[in-house]
Protein backbone atom coordinates (compact mmCIF):
# COMPACT_ATOMS: atom_id res chain seq x y z
CA UNK A 1 0.00 0.00 0.00
CA UNK A 2 1.41 3.43 -1.12
CA UNK A 3 1.81 6.24 1.63
CA UNK A 4 1.25 10.01 0.81
CA UNK A 5 3.68 11.97 2.82
CA UNK A 6 2.58 15.33 3.48
CA UNK A 7 5.95 17.29 4.49
CA UNK A 8 4.64 21.10 5.29
CA UNK A 9 7.02 24.39 5.39
CA UNK A 10 8.06 26.31 8.11
CA UNK A 11 5.24 27.23 10.75
CA UNK A 12 3.72 23.83 9.29
CA UNK A 13 0.06 24.31 7.19
CA UNK A 14 -3.20 25.53 8.50
CA UNK A 15 -6.38 24.47 8.29
CA UNK A 16 -7.18 26.26 4.59
CA UNK A 17 -3.80 24.90 3.30
CA UNK A 18 -3.88 22.51 0.45
CA UNK A 19 -1.51 20.36 2.23
CA UNK A 20 -4.09 19.94 5.03
CA UNK A 21 -6.90 19.48 2.46
CA UNK A 22 -4.37 17.00 0.28
CA UNK A 23 -4.27 15.01 3.53
CA UNK A 24 -7.92 15.31 4.43
CA UNK A 25 -8.73 13.76 0.75
CA UNK A 26 -6.49 11.03 1.24
CA UNK A 27 -6.82 8.11 3.13
CA UNK A 28 -2.94 6.61 3.44
CA UNK A 29 -2.09 10.58 3.64
CA UNK A 30 0.68 10.81 6.90
CA UNK A 31 1.82 14.27 7.25
CA UNK A 32 5.03 14.75 8.83
CA UNK A 33 5.46 16.61 11.95
CA UNK A 34 8.79 18.31 13.30
CA UNK A 35 9.51 19.17 16.32
CA UNK A 36 10.25 22.79 15.78
CA UNK A 37 8.28 24.49 13.57
CA UNK A 38 9.88 27.93 13.01
CA UNK A 39 13.77 26.59 13.26
CA UNK A 40 14.70 25.78 10.04
CA UNK A 41 17.01 22.92 10.61
CA UNK A 42 17.88 21.13 7.48
CA UNK A 43 19.08 18.02 9.23
CA UNK A 44 16.55 17.84 12.29
CA UNK A 45 13.71 18.10 9.47
CA UNK A 46 15.37 15.63 7.09
CA UNK A 47 15.71 12.97 10.21
CA UNK A 48 11.85 13.21 10.80
CA UNK A 49 11.13 12.82 7.44
CA UNK A 50 12.68 9.72 6.82
CA UNK A 51 11.60 7.96 10.41
CA UNK A 52 8.26 8.60 8.48
CA UNK A 53 9.68 6.98 5.60
CA UNK A 54 10.92 3.53 7.66
CA UNK A 55 7.49 3.55 9.48
CA UNK A 56 5.66 2.80 6.43
CA UNK A 57 6.11 -0.28 4.66
CA UNK A 58 5.52 0.06 0.35
CA UNK A 59 5.82 3.15 -1.75
CA UNK A 60 6.44 6.24 -0.76
CA UNK A 61 4.38 9.62 -2.05
CA UNK A 62 5.23 12.79 -1.36
CA UNK A 63 3.52 16.02 -1.32
CA UNK A 64 6.01 19.41 0.10
CA UNK A 65 5.92 22.56 0.17
CA UNK A 66 8.22 25.31 0.97
CA UNK A 67 11.22 24.69 3.33
CA UNK A 68 9.85 21.35 3.74
CA UNK A 69 10.52 20.67 -0.21
CA UNK A 70 14.31 21.03 0.71
CA UNK A 71 13.99 18.16 3.93
CA UNK A 72 12.35 16.13 1.71
CA UNK A 73 14.63 15.67 -1.11
CA UNK A 74 17.21 15.67 1.39
CA UNK A 75 15.86 12.80 3.26
CA UNK A 76 14.17 10.83 -0.18
CA UNK A 77 17.41 10.62 -1.44
CA UNK A 78 18.51 8.17 0.78
CA UNK A 79 15.17 5.90 0.48
CA UNK A 80 15.05 6.36 -3.65
CA UNK A 81 14.05 3.02 -4.09
CA UNK A 82 11.06 3.36 -1.86
CA UNK A 83 10.06 6.95 -3.53
CA UNK A 84 6.61 5.90 -5.93
CA UNK A 85 7.18 10.36 -7.06
CA UNK A 86 7.27 13.77 -5.19
CA UNK A 87 5.49 17.20 -5.74
CA UNK A 88 7.60 19.60 -5.06
CA UNK A 89 5.32 22.84 -4.24
CA UNK A 90 6.95 26.63 -4.17
CA UNK A 91 10.59 25.55 -2.90
CA UNK A 92 12.49 27.34 -0.41
CA UNK A 93 15.25 29.38 -1.63
CA UNK A 94 18.27 26.83 -0.37
CA UNK A 95 20.98 29.86 -0.83
CA UNK A 96 19.00 31.93 1.92
CA UNK A 97 19.16 28.98 4.45
CA UNK A 98 22.47 27.81 3.02
CA UNK A 99 22.08 24.46 3.12
CA UNK A 100 22.26 24.37 -1.02
CA UNK A 101 25.85 22.06 0.09
CA UNK A 102 24.06 19.44 1.66
CA UNK A 103 20.95 19.01 -0.99
CA UNK A 104 21.25 16.71 -4.33
CA UNK A 105 23.40 17.84 -6.95
CA UNK A 106 22.13 15.49 -9.20
CA UNK A 107 18.82 13.14 -10.44
CA UNK A 108 16.95 12.43 -8.00
CA UNK A 109 16.12 8.89 -9.30
CA UNK A 110 12.26 9.17 -9.02
CA UNK A 111 9.68 11.00 -10.39
CA UNK A 112 9.07 14.78 -9.33
CA UNK A 113 7.23 17.76 -10.47
CA UNK A 114 8.53 20.91 -9.32
CA UNK A 115 5.18 23.90 -8.87
CA UNK A 116 6.99 27.68 -9.11
CA UNK A 117 5.46 30.65 -9.19
CA UNK A 118 6.72 34.21 -10.63
CA UNK A 119 6.13 36.34 -7.63
CA UNK A 120 7.09 33.57 -4.86
CA UNK A 121 9.09 35.66 -2.31
CA UNK A 122 10.71 32.59 -0.95
CA UNK A 123 12.47 31.53 -4.12
CA UNK A 124 12.79 33.48 -7.62
CA UNK A 125 11.00 31.36 -11.04
CA UNK A 126 14.43 31.37 -12.27
CA UNK A 127 16.23 29.41 -9.59
CA UNK A 128 12.95 27.32 -9.53
CA UNK A 129 13.79 26.04 -12.90
CA UNK A 130 17.36 25.19 -12.49
CA UNK A 131 16.43 23.13 -9.54
CA UNK A 132 14.09 21.50 -11.76
CA UNK A 133 16.62 21.09 -14.28
CA UNK A 134 19.03 19.58 -11.67
CA UNK A 135 16.87 17.29 -10.11
CA UNK A 136 15.40 16.22 -13.26
CA UNK A 137 11.81 17.19 -12.42
CA UNK A 138 9.02 18.13 -14.52
CA UNK A 139 9.01 21.96 -13.89
CA UNK A 140 5.59 23.60 -13.77
CA UNK A 141 5.30 27.71 -13.82
CA UNK A 142 1.59 28.63 -12.10
CA UNK A 143 1.66 32.30 -13.02
CA UNK A 144 1.95 35.05 -10.25
CA UNK A 145 0.62 32.82 -7.38
CA UNK A 146 2.88 34.14 -4.60
CA UNK A 147 3.80 31.38 -2.33
CA UNK A 148 1.51 29.27 -3.61
CA UNK A 149 -0.04 28.57 0.17
CA UNK A 150 -3.49 29.39 1.92
CA UNK A 151 -2.69 32.94 2.43
CA UNK A 152 -2.38 33.27 -1.65
CA UNK A 153 -5.45 31.05 -2.24
CA UNK A 154 -4.51 27.61 -2.40
CA UNK A 155 -6.37 25.90 0.02
CA UNK A 156 -8.69 23.40 -1.76
CA UNK A 157 -7.18 22.41 -5.15
CA UNK A 158 -8.30 19.80 -7.49
CA UNK A 159 -5.20 20.97 -10.07
CA UNK A 160 -2.53 20.07 -7.12
CA UNK A 161 -4.22 16.59 -6.60
CA UNK A 162 -3.90 15.77 -10.22
CA UNK A 163 -0.22 16.34 -10.36
CA UNK A 164 0.11 13.95 -7.40
CA UNK A 165 -2.17 11.33 -9.14
CA UNK A 166 0.20 11.56 -12.61
CA UNK A 167 3.32 10.94 -10.40
CA UNK A 168 1.65 7.28 -9.02
CA UNK A 169 -1.27 6.64 -12.01
CA UNK A 170 -1.74 3.27 -10.59
CA UNK A 171 -3.58 5.26 -7.98
CA UNK A 172 -6.35 7.32 -9.91
CA UNK A 173 -9.24 5.23 -8.28
CA UNK A 174 -8.47 6.88 -5.17
CA UNK A 175 -7.32 10.19 -6.84
CA UNK A 176 -10.90 10.31 -8.14
CA UNK A 177 -12.46 9.53 -5.50
CA UNK A 178 -10.75 11.91 -2.97
CA UNK A 179 -11.94 14.73 -5.85
CA UNK A 180 -15.90 13.56 -6.28
CA UNK A 181 -17.26 14.95 -3.27
CA UNK A 182 -18.74 18.24 -2.88
CA UNK A 183 -15.77 21.32 -2.11
CA UNK A 184 -16.73 24.34 -0.19
CA UNK A 185 -14.20 26.30 0.14
CA UNK A 186 -12.61 25.78 -3.35
CA UNK A 187 -10.86 29.35 -4.76
CA UNK A 188 -12.55 30.23 -7.98
CA UNK A 189 -8.68 31.60 -9.08
CA UNK A 190 -6.43 28.99 -8.51
CA UNK A 191 -8.32 25.73 -8.36
CA UNK A 192 -7.98 24.31 -10.97
CA UNK A 193 -5.23 25.51 -13.56
CA UNK A 194 -4.91 23.00 -16.66
CA UNK A 195 -4.70 26.34 -19.35
CA UNK A 196 -1.18 27.89 -17.55
CA UNK A 197 1.42 26.37 -19.53
CA UNK A 198 4.22 23.80 -17.91
CA UNK A 199 7.59 24.45 -18.98
CA UNK A 200 9.76 21.03 -19.18
CA UNK A 201 13.03 21.85 -18.40
CA UNK A 202 15.69 19.48 -19.67
CA UNK A 203 17.56 17.24 -17.16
Amino acid sequence: MTTTLIIPGLNSSGLAHWQTWFETRLPDAVRVVQSDWKSADLPQWSRRVRREISRHEGPILIAAHSFGVLAAVQAAEDHRERIAGALLVAPADPDKFGVSEHLPQGRLGFPTTIVASLNDPWLSIDKAARLAARWGSNFIDIGAAGHINAETGFGPWPYGLALLQQLDPQRAADFESATSEPISRQPASHSLRPEIAARPKAA
